[in-house]
């Protein structure tokens, strides 16, 4: 990697240590090698700007010094704070070989960064990728799969972990199993339901030996994530929808459709399984112009009084 700054041999022999044990001991690919050392380069070189000679005299107020010159610099934070993190395991390792006895770049943290969230797809668009009249077994199997994510607003781990026995058509309910193994239980009508009693019906043909899971693959397996991901994807280019299609992006509109709807965070939050609301309150942003409109139908401020 070439550089137009002459480094110590203080910085570089240290580096040069660090770089052969992720590529011997951790066996880091190629790529993260690299970026391990592109990150690690430009943090050596702004130190040595600086007037520092080795590792050992920079501390916190340095490593602030440095990630305050990449925020003025315009870096995004996620590039920020993986420039951090390689900093952090270069002093870790350093910590681990006894030249250094504390890690300076601990407490030292990029911006925090805004969580983007997928942009749901709106009723008209979801109708469209809906629209699957197909009889085979695998158009009814993935139809009942987008109706079943976009019903309940299950994630894609919790369908492709449900087994039959975990639908009770009788109760209108599905017994899910969460994050952090916790179960619970989600409604299940309309054409959720539907749809998955047609899937059903043509399981069999498909079906292997005595597999338990609800939905499975041509081979007669437990479907993958991977497998529903792509076959979602497809559908949303053969029903000429104009947004890209993944599971994700069906749970994020059931959200925001429901909220959008009925205005009940705490309902929603139950629904999806989140075990704090603010979680849910980033997950599922109602569109600005619909809540204006409510407000201008609700407010009784919202009208001026017209003036006699």
């Amino acid at each position: 990697m070439s550089s137009t700054i002459h480094l110590p041999e203080e910085f570089t022999e240290p580096l040069e240590r660090f770089y052969g044990y992720l590529r011997n001991e951790k066996g880091l690919s190629i790529h993260t090698q690299n970026n391990y050392k592109k990150q690690l380069q430009i943090m050596a070189e702004q130190l040595f700007e600086l007037g520092l000679k080795d590792w050992q005299h920079v501390d916190a107020a340095w490593v602030r010094q440095i990630a305050s010159k990449g925020m003025r610099q315009g870096i995004k934070s996620s590039s920020l704070a993986t420039r951090l993190s390689s900093l952090r395991s270069f002093f870790d390792f350093l910590i681990l070989r006894g030249e250094l006895s504390a890690n300076p770049a601990k407490g030292v943290s990029a911006p925090k960064q805004k969580k983007t969230l997928p942009k749901n797809l709106d009723v008209d668009q979801m109708d469209l990728l809906l629209d699957v009249n197909e009889s085979d077994p695998l158009s009814v199997r993935d139809r009942a799969m987008m109706e079943l994510m976009y019903g309940t607003g299950i994630r894609l781990s919790e369908m492709i972990g449900l087994d039959v026995k975990d639908i009770s058509n009788s109760h209108g309910e599905i017994r899910v199993i969460g994050k952090g193994n916790k179960e619970r239980k989600v409604p299940f009508s309309g054409y959720a339901k539907v749809w998955v009693n047609k899937w059903l019906t043509l399981r069999p043909i498909l079906l292997k030996q005595n597999e338990p899971a609800l939905f499975i693959s041509k081979l007669g397996r437990r479907i993958s994530s991977r497998n529903v991901q792509k076959r979602m994807e497809q559908w949303g280019l053969k029903q000429g929808v104009s947004s890209h299609i993944s599971p994700h992006k069906l749970r994020h509109s059931f959200a925001t459709h429901v909220l959008e709807s009925s205005g009940n965070l705490r309902a929603v939050q139950e629904l999806l399984g989140h075990e704090n609301i603010s979680t849910t309150q980033v997950y599922t942003h109602l569109n600005f112009q619909h809540l204006a409109q409510e407000y201008d139908k609700a407010h009784p401020r919202a009208h001026k009084k017209k003036e006699k």
